[in-house]
């Protein structure tokens, strides 16, 4: 069980490193740390060839472009898969819901389930809670 209500991404992104774009598919989640007040956003990169060419196996700063969201981030290490981490602070380069009203909207017009807490904690998809 996750100790924080977390949002979400998995799809296609444009990983944009040393000025290249590259087109890869991402995994991302992220929460609101209220101990410090930033949002934090992490995942993996699904393995690519061309990105494993750029990064050289190593940390790179990286924009990255999911649809109309961007946020600069750092790539790290790649997995022994070769899938490299991502994480960034701040806005995400993901939608997150900041109302109540939103999230209901949200719940209503899609098969993904959102839950909310008694606690006040941001509320996450179903599909997401681990």
């Amino acid at each position: 069980m996750s100790e924080h209500d977390e949002d979400g991404y998995s799809g296609p992104a444009t990983l944009v490193v040393d000025g290249v774009s590259v087109p890869a598919t991402v995994e991302l989640r992220g929460y609101f740390q209220p101990i410090d007040g930033y949002y934090r956003w992490y995942g993996r990169v699904a393995v690519n060839e061309e990105l494993a060419k750029l990064a050289g196996g190593k940390k790179k700063p990286v924009t990255i472009e999911t649809g109309t969201h961007t946020a600069t981030g750092e790539l790290s290490d790649p997995d022994p898969w070769g899938r490299y981490r991502i994480t960034g602070t701040s806005t995400p380069p993901f939608h997150v819901p900041t109302t109540l009203e939103e999230l209901q909207r949200l719940s209503s017009s899609s098969p993904v389930r959102y839950s909310s807490t008694s606690s006040g904690r941001s509320a996450r998809p179903a599909s997401v809670r681990s």
